[in-house]
């Protein structure tokens, strides 16, 4: 009898659990993939081959041109649901990080011009782009396989966009992102490169401390791609 019990009891919790693991198959879902891709660090190695982006050999070897363009802050509608107190909100212009962006019409400047100071100070931002291809060697040096980072330092503040997306993961180290007061910013384009292989870069130059909003310009330190094997 008392196995009779327990028998009917396990079907019962069986039975009880029965919708709910139904109801949680019915409605499962293969994972969404992730808005942005998710940060790769950077070697903390030496490098076994560097080259400059502010040098115009530098650019060359990647057939590149850099390309600038300040930003406008513009007025738009308030995010959805804000309530009856705001508005409106603020917005940049343009948003020149994103896949597909055309900055056919955008002045084209000199690499060591990245070393220019730019802006009227206090609430500034701008942006640089340029498209780089990999050489298939650089010198004496095959770059199929290394890993590629692009390095560099821009006061006060950067974020960096590559090939349409900003890589970046909420609760981890993300180097595209602010990284600090005039800290470098260390961006792995990617963990096996070739020669041919192109990438579309845009860094956005924030003037900073924002909430001091200081008469200070915006430029370059340093910008380079790093090689590592």
């Amino acid at each position: 009898m008392r196995i009779a019990g327990f028998g009917r009891l396990v079907a019962c919790v069986a039975l009880v659990g029965l919708p709910l693991l139904m109801s949680t198959d019915t409605g499962a879902q293969a994972p969404a993939p992730p808005a942005n891709p998710m940060p790769i660090m950077p070697p903390q190695l030496p490098a076994a081959r560097v080259v400059d982006l502010m040098t115009e050999d530098g650019i060359r070897l990647f057939g590149a041109q850099w390309k600038n363009m300040d930003v406008k802050i513009i007025e738009a509608p308030p995010r959805e649901g804000a309530g009856p107190k705001w508005t409106s909100s603020y917005d940049i212009q343009p948003h020149a990080g994103e896949p597909g962006f055309d900055d056919a019409s955008w002045p084209v400047i000199e690499a060591k011009a990245l070393a220019d100071r730019r802006g009227g100070g206090r609430l500034f931002m701008t942006w640089y782009r340029t498209n780089l291809t990999i050489p298939a060697k650089i010198d004496d040096f095959d770059t199929s396989g290394a890993i590629a980072v692009l390095t560099f330092t821009i006061d006060d503040y950067a974020e960096a966009w590559i090939n349409g997306a900003m890589p970046r993961r909420g609760g981890r180290p993300s180097p595209a992102t602010i990284q600090g007061f005039n800290m470098p910013n260390r961006v792995v384009l990617a963990e096996q490169v070739k020669g041919g292989d192109k990438f579309q870069i845009a860094i956005l130059g924030i003037n900073g401390p924002i909430s001091l909003a200081p008469p200070n310009p915006v430029f370059f330190r340093e910008a380079r791609i790093e090689f590592y094997k």
